[in-house]
């Protein structure tokens, strides 16, 4: 089982940046896929951002050329650079690994895009 903490999220105006990160334990050497989701009340939640082994990234279209994801092996911890944002993008974000063919979620971070 994996482990997920994310930290990062919070208020910003729009046009700001802000970086999301996500810490990965437990079972991090059977790692395939992790990435980023967000959702708002009443709303289904939605892929932002995917990294597979092999540094393949999928992005919504919604968050193409404005949203960076990444991953650090050696410290086990996906990011999420967020740039150019705008009020839609307020949400919580969750993390999410894949491992053993099995989902783990994290708690989730708030990020606020207002002025």
């Amino acid at each position: 089982q994996v482990q997920l903490v994310e930290s990062g999220g919070g208020l910003v105006q729009p046009g700001g940046s802000l970086r999301l990160s996500c810490a990965a334990s437990g079972s991090i050497n059977s790692i395939g896929a992790m990435g980023w989701f967000r959702q708002n009340p009443g709303k289904p939640r939605e892929s932002v951002a995917i990294i597979i082994s092999g540094g393949i990234r999928n992005y919504a279209e919604s968050v193409k050329g404005r949203f960076t994801i990444s991953r650090d092996n050696a410290k086990n911890t996906v990011y999420l650079q967020m740039n150019s944002l705008k009020p839609e993008d307020t949400a919580v974000y969750y993390c999410y690994a894949n491992s053993n063919s099995m989902g783990s979620w994290g708690q989730g971070t708030q990020v606020t895009v207002s002025s």
